[in-house]
């Protein structure tokens, strides 16, 4: 009888490569997989791909959605200015669901009968890939050699040691998950509350002149198509783009606490030039060119759509709706914003827009109107003053 096929979910690490040769051990016939969301250089594939075979696997393959990635999630991410706790882009969380997709779809063209990933059970990676197979792979297993075996880093390493396999699995003092939508940062200072991380925990670093730059981000309906008026037709080239230019100043670091799906707090360091510069310019040319209650309704929403794509939703039958209403709210929002660049951080300057609201002919804010008199002005101010005027008639004793 052949043997059964399981698809492993392949980054390279060491979880990862034990489950692959372990599995193969144990007589299945793998096929290890590395889904790319823009993290992995052509180098660290052509590695991956090397080990994986030194490792036992019977096939390969990389799946590239990047741009799937961007399509189906990142652009709304940007039409909603999403910030996790108004601080983390979602980068990691986010991937991982297409990650998780882009798995279960390929372990369903080639009829596996498992999926295997190298989760442990104390993290929100566990949620995201085991949901995700649920729906998206009905009735295949799912093997979590690491969770289930309550694996030590030593055991695993031990174990593809005595089977020939050897690689540096050093434990560093600092994790990283890197992507396109920014690097996140486990470990070291972060786990002491009163600490945040030194310089040499960071991947990038200041390499820019010292003096300011401009960027200039240029936006249709939402979408970036220029870069200091570079024009972009890919939308993932014009991301990477930002990112040179906002790594080059090491802009975008932070620590987040937030909130894990399973319970617990977390504390995670990060670094997202890119998203920190373009969710900014956005959300500058959206304050001219959006009116009051789109603006704040597109908040209400947004909000949620970030804190399912993080709690492993995506797949919850609202998105869709959600992602409508975000496509709806940007029908106004082109132009290009302008943004002063320092190292270690930068700030909004203006906006060029035929959108811009402020420059309507009805009153210039704080110097002319010619939209209404001075007297209606006056009737509008008490009129709009009559439910106070009401209250504080009735409760003399309380008023402030």
């Amino acid at each position: 009888m052949a043997n059964k096929k399981v698809v492993v979910a392949f980054s390279g690490g060491l979880d990862t490569s034990y489950t692959v040769m372990k599995l193969t051990q144990d007589g299945w016939d793998v096929y290890a997989a590395c889904a790319n969301t823009g993290g992995f250089s052509d180098e660290q594939l052509k590695k991956n791909e090397e080990n994986a075979f030194k490792l036992g696997a019977k096939a390969y393959v990389t799946l590239d959605v990047t741009h799937e990635y961007y399509e189906k999630s990142l652009k709304y991410m940007i039409f909603g200015n999403v910030l996790r706790n108004n601080c983390y882009p979602i980068s990691v969380s986010s991937e991982r669901i297409f990650q998780a997709i882009a798995i279960a779809r390929y372990a369903k063209e080639i009829g596996a009968d498992a999926i295997a990933h190298g989760s442990t059970g104390a993290g929100n990676d566990q949620i995201r890939f085991d949901m995700t197979f649920l729906v998206m792979a009905p009735g295949v297993e799912i093997i979590t050699l690491t969770r289930d075996k309550k694996l030590t880093r030593k055991e695993e390493v031990d174990y593809l040691n005595e089977h020939g396999f050897f690689a540096d699995f050093t434990k560093l003092k600092y994790s990283y998950n890197v992507g396109i939508w920014g690097t996140s940062i486990c470990g070291g200072e972060l786990l002491d509350p009163t600490q945040g991380l030194p310089e040499e925990a960071y991947l990038k670093h200041v390499t820019a002149p010292e003096q300011e730059a401009t960027l200039k981000i240029t936006f249709d309906k939402g979408e970036i198509v220029a870069v200091n008026d570079e024009k972009f037709d890919d939308k993932v080239k014009a991301i990477q783009k930002i990112e040179e230019i906002g790594a080059s100043y090491a802009i975008g670091r932070d620590a987040n606490v937030g909130d894990t799906i399973i319970g617990i707090k977390g504390r995670v360091g990060f670094e997202a030039a890119a998203p920190k510069l373009i969710i900014e310019a956005h959300r500058l040319l959206e304050k001219s060119t959006l009116s009051k209650w789109q603006q704040y309704w597109k908040d209400q929403v947004a909000n949620w759509y970030g804190m399912f794509l993080h709690e492993s939703q995506y797949l919850e039958p609202v998105m869709p709706d959600i992602e409508a209403m975000l496509t709806s709210s940007q029908r106004n929002v082109t132009g290009t914003a302008i943004l002063k660049l320092r190292p270690y951080g930068f700030e909004t300057v203006g906006i060029d827009s035929a959108n811009d609201l402020t420059k309507s002919k009805l009153g210039e804010y704080g110097e002319t109107q010619t939209g209404w008199t001075a007297d209606e002005a006056k009737g509008f101010i008490k009129v709009s003053s009559t439910p106070l005027r009401v209250y504080y008639g009735i409760h003399k004793d309380e008023k402030r």
